[in-house]
């Protein structure tokens, strides 16, 4: 194939449906993750009960979990952008699918820890995946809606698992719901085998792409905004099950009735985000365009703080819930798109460290959630959740628009996007 610059479609002219369906695939990849990572928060309430084991226990479980995804992250990343999806995704959904499936055979602290580790390490192929998908593939006014879509399997996935697993578990026991898991990643490795890898478009360069430099203030504030603006995602992922059920009184039947509506909230964040971005992009000063943005999302993730003060009003809650969510998918797009136009070429591992910082600071942040659970301080959690994303839009405004920031990003525009057609 001869290279040639990135054709962009004719204003006003859809683009086909067939342009859609490598993020689809990715999306569909991302949804199986999150249905295996959010089986245990779901059951939780019965299994803790079930094995003996407190919130505290459980907030290291997830820390388990986040710790191997943080470094599985950035690896799969690299792996992506250096050798493909094809092999690599399959070997990640294989190892994931795995120790998902294990979940099963365990009901001890170190034995759950071990399962949700290896789950987190190969799940970390997710993101990185769905990223250097919709940048290989689709032109630049339609990637923020192509990364909402490649990213959205994961807050579906989270809407589902709820109304999938828990009449499973009801029936035939958690463990029935675990062994349910495996299945999906199984029949979706066939058809991963079927289909082959989607058809990319590769940007032109180096064999060998120099990572982004540790140097650079870039960097570190897409960190910010990603790991600190998205963090509010992991409390109604990992925490509201145990909420409902320990400070509202709900049984695990009726949250799963109720806790598929946040990801509702998230699945719109994401949308709504990828809509709006594309509907207002500009390739010049990316930072300032992003801004209000990140604003916006920021001051919609505040009312969490006041969730405690409504206890008795569930569906209160769960609007709150909801609420959050949605801030914190649209800050997911609004950081990947910022750090994906900050280092091009190295999409895949762009969202490995994106993903891995957010991880790391889930993996020191839910044991103390845990720990004020345990001693009745909920109004606590919901506070310390609802800060995070004024430290992370501070942050990155800070080391962002530096003198610096401003010269790297001027310098990234002025570079031709060459594609292989």
């Amino acid at each position: 194939m001869n290279p040639s610059v990135e054709m962009k479609p004719e204003k006003g002219q859809p683009l086909p449906l067939t342009s859609w369906f490598p993020v689809m695939i990715m999306g569909l990849m991302s949804l199986i993750s999150y249905l295996d990572r959010s089986t245990l928060a779901i059951l939780s309430p019965t299994i803790l009960r079930e094995v003996h084991l407190n919130a505290q226990q459980y907030g290291w479980i997830v820390s388990a979990f986040s710790f191997a995804y943080m470094f599985g992250n950035p690896l799969w990343g690299y792996l992506i952008d250096r050798f493909g999806p094809r092999t690599v995704v399959a070997c990640a959904v294989l190892i994931w699918t795995t120790a998902s499936t294990a979940h099963a055979y365990v009901g001890t602290f170190l034995g759950f820890a071990i399962a949700r580790a290896v789950l987190g390490l190969g799940e970390g192929a997710t993101f990185p995946g769905g990223l250097r998908t919709a940048d290989d593939t689709l032109p630049q006014k339609a990637r923020n809606r192509g990364i909402a879509i490649a990213y959205s399997g994961g807050s579906l996935g989270a809407l589902v698992t709820p109304l999938i697993v828990t009449p499973i578990a009801l029936k035939f026991g958690w463990q029935s719901a675990f062994l349910f898991t495996g299945i999906v990643g199984a029949l979706w490795l066939v058809l991963w085998r079927f289909m082959g890898p989607p058809g990319q478009r590769r940007e032109r360069a180096p064999k060998k792409l120099p990572l982004p430099a540790l140097t650079d203030t870039r960097l570190w504030g897409f960190m910010m905004l990603y790991a600190f603006g998205a963090l509010p995602l992991a409390f109604p992922l990992y925490a509201a099950p145990l909420y409902l059920s320990k400070a509202m009184g709900l049984s695990q039947a009726l949250i799963g009735k109720l806790i598929w509506l946040p990801p509702l909230g998230w699945e719109l964040g994401y949308f709504f985000a990828g809509w709006a971005c594309d509907r207002t992009a500009r390739q010049e000063r990316i930072a300032s365009w992003l801004q209000p943005f990140a604003v916006g999302f920021t001051l919609l993730a505040l009312p969490l703080g006041a969730t405690a003060m409504i206890p008795e009003l569930l569906w209160g809650v769960m609007a709150l819930l909801t609420l959050t969510m949605f801030a914190a998918g649209g800050m997911v797009v609004v950081a990947l798109r910022y750090g994906s136009n900050a280092f091009p070429g190295r999409s895949g591992v762009v969202a490995g460290i994106g993903a891995a910082s957010w991880s790391a600071l889930v993996a020191f942040v839910m044991p103390l959630i845990g720990r004020y659970f345990d001693h009745g301080e909920y109004a606590n959690a919901f506070r310390l959740v609802a800060v995070f994303p004024i430290i992370g839009l501070a942050g990155w405004r800070l080391l962002s628009f530096t003198r610096s920031a401003l010269r790297a990003e001027r310098n990234a525009e002025e570079r031709p996007v060459v594609v292989l057609g």
